[in-house]
């Protein structure tokens, strides 16, 4: 067998704690499927192998991720995938498709530990257990980058500058909280621009809920009082900054300055309902996330609460997949491991039962967080009675969970009867064009199966063939099926992905569906399910909609049926879908500016130029000498700007 260089991990998040002794190599077998030439890659692979921890993955013909493991002992650990007969069939098969194996060694099994859930979290295995979520979960921000700071919603990555909180469960708790935060603290949460633009108070400010420090309404040094009460209360110290707040207002009552004992109390009155509306008996717990597991029906249910000094954030229930034939305790280690890749862990993380590898977890998650984190069982007390009540969701999340997936599976089952269907279609594919006078022409794709909608493999079409003319619904539908089943078939000939639709849904009538039909046969595919809705005869009521089959023949369902408001979901979705992406790329045109054609030029540099000039015509009026007198704009760039626009 050749050994190849298989290069460094694809650059996870905080790889730089694995750039030391890092060893990988890749050891590849023919590209038949048998279970033999599997088990004959992983023997050769184990010839190699150290007796170190690390981190291997399994790939198969195609160079695709099969698995994702970890070791204290590479070596001890992949020798156990060639004793097959110990394995379930599930890993059987795993190992019939293996063809080649990377290995990264780590200093450490907790450096592995880390390492193995962010590998799973990029290749998404078949064979590892996978928390699907499709949103990251929302933080509230305290931006200190200004003088005034602000209090905003936050998603994604952590870059900006300040104090970040949570997480929380939803949009909808971050939403609820931040107004009351404000009612509270009275914090800006315009944008910066915004507020420099202020010559008098805005609406906030008139239902008290802003003190206008963009017009002078407060000091500085006022305003940092309220930011520092606000950084108190999120940080746990809220019963201190009621009772500071309670005693304001009693001395202004007795300096008889009535005007802010009535702000201060309420302001008095925004605290209590968020204690109100959060707290949960968890007095003295401070910071932790509880999880509990409930199994029904080969399923798994987790069910997560939020705590943050002693207030709840929230809770939401997660349905990991590829569960089978794995140990509950097995189970929850990897959920957690690949939870806590895109979550700040807190301090403590209770658990419904003991995990063989919690003090494992534990210390990768010390390593990850810089501070003390504890992974623990409680038997007795609060933090009983909260894994219980965890627990009792997790069972009630799960029986929802299976009772709408029974029902769904009998939709999608009458649906492929009424589409003429083999047999039910785990993967639907929805199309639809929007634009304004053909302007900003995009076509948008959304997905959907048997749980639910798949919102990772949305995808838009920017309309850009100059064949396609402005405002051609028909020509705009054709171009987005050739391109998408274009480059399927290019990628995936063989419909071996699991990417082919089952079934193809259009919005449009008659015309839709020729042109869809046109731009697949041209690619030579026939086997296709289209089906084109049309709202019929009765434009614009619903339940009249007439589905259009490519034979010509029309069907429709009565009003009544559970298919027809499934479609009309999946339609509705895909209307938001285009919509929402039309706005986006509408509004990015509108905001567009020359200065962005200037090789070199940044948003950093083009608000520095159009603030310093006025306008981009002043901008490429401008000489030489003038443009090199812009702040942060150098001798060199002055020279790119000037020569861009006198060539």
């Amino acid at each position: 067998m050749a050994r190849t260089p298989a290069g460094t991990p694809p650059n996870p998040k905080g790889a730089e704690r694995f750039h030391e002794d890092r060893a990988t190599f890749t050891v590849r077998g023919s590209d038949q499927p048998d279970l033999e030439q599997g088990v004959a890659v992983i023997r050769d692979t184990v010839r190699t192998l150290p007796p170190r921890p690390g981190v291997y993955r399994m790939l198969d013909a195609r160079g695709d991720v099969l698995y994702v493991g970890k070791a204290r002992a590479l070596k001890n650990r992949v020798a156990n995938h060639t004793q097959v007969e110990r394995l379930p069939l599930r890993l059987k098969r795993m190992v019939s498709q293996t063809r080649a194996m990377t290995i990264i060694t780590t200093n450490s099994e907790a450096e592995a530990l880390l390492l193995e859930a962010q590998l799973i979290k990029r290749y998404r295995p078949a064979y590892n257990v996978l928390l699907r979520d499709d949103k990251s979960f929302p933080f509230i921000l305290l931006r200190t980058d200004h003088d005034f700071p602000r209090i905003m919603k936050h998603r994604g990555a952590r870059r900006a500058k300040g104090s970040y909180y949570g997480p929380f469960a939803s949009a909808g708790s971050v939403n609820t909280t931040i107004n009351a935060l404000q009612k509270l603290f009275l914090l800006r949460s315009c944008t910066d621009g915004f507020f420099s633009r202020r010559d008098r108070p805005c609406l906030l400010h008139q239902i008290k809920r802003c003190s206008a420090p963009c017009v002078g309404r407060i000091d500085a040094a006022g305003y940092a009082e309220l930011v520092r009460q606000a950084q108190d209360f999120l940080g746990g110290k809220s019963s201190a900054v009621q009772r500071e707040i309670e005693a304001q207002m009693h001395e202004a009552a007795e300096s008889l300055d009535f005007e802010s004992a009535a702000m201060l109390r309420d302001r008095l009155r925004a605290a209590t309902f968020i204690q109100g509306s959060q707290a949960i008996n968890a007095e003295g717990l401070g910071s932790a996330d509880v999880f509990a597991m409930a199994t029904k029906g080969g399923q798994v249910g987790i069910q997560a609460f939020f705590i943050r000094g002693g207030q709840n954030w929230g809770h939401r229930a997660f349905f990991p997949t590829h569960t089978e034939d794995l140990a509950e305790a097995e189970v929850m280690t990897s959920f957690l491991a690949q939870f806590y890749e895109e979550v700040p862990p807190p301090r403590c993380i209770l658990v419904d039962r003991a995990l063989p590898e919690g003090e494992l977890l534990a210390e990768a998650l010390r390593e990850a967080a810089g501070g003390k984190v504890e992974v623990s069982v409680p038997q007795r007390g609060d933090r009983r009675r909260l894994i219980e009540q965890a627990s009792r969701n997790a069972v009630e999340a799960l029986e929802r969970r299976l009772a709408e997936s029974g029902t769904k599976a009998r939709t999608l089952r009458e649906a492929a009867e009424f589409f003429e269907l083999p047999e039910a279609p785990r993967r639907i594919e929805i199309y639809d064009n929007s634009h304004i006078q053909g302007t900003n022409a995009l076509g948008a794709m959304v997905v959907a199966g048997p749980e639910g909608f798949l919102k990772n493999q949305y995808r838009k079409f920017n309309i850009k063939r100059t064949e396609t003319a402005p405002g051609d619904d028909f020509a705009m539908m054709r171009e987005v099926m050739a391109r998408r089943f274009g480059r399927a078939m290019t990628e995936d000939p063989d419909r071996e992905n699991g990417t082919w639709p089952d079934l193809v849904l259009i919005d449009g009538g008659k015309g839709q569906m020729s042109a869809v039909k046109d731009a697949v046969e041209e690619l030579g595919i026939e086997d296709l399910p289209l089906i084109a809705i049309a709202k019929g005869p009765h434009h614009g009521r619903e339940g009249r909609e007439v589905f259009h089959f490519p034979d010509g023949r029309e069907k429709t369902l009565p009003v009544n049926s559970p298919v027809l408001f499934y479609l009309q979901r999946l339609r509705d979705e895909v209307h938001r879908y285009a919509i929402g992406a039309h706005r986006d790329k509408r509004s990015r045109a509108i905001s567009a500016s020359p200065l962005d054609e200037i090789p070199g030029i940044g948003p950093a540099r083009k608000r520095a130029l159009l603030l310093h000039f006025g306008t981009a015509g002043k901008v490429r009026a401008a000489s030489l000498d003038d443009l090199q007198r812009a702040p942060g704009v150098s001798a060199a760039v002055a020279r790119v700007i000037y020569d861009f626009y006198h060539p």
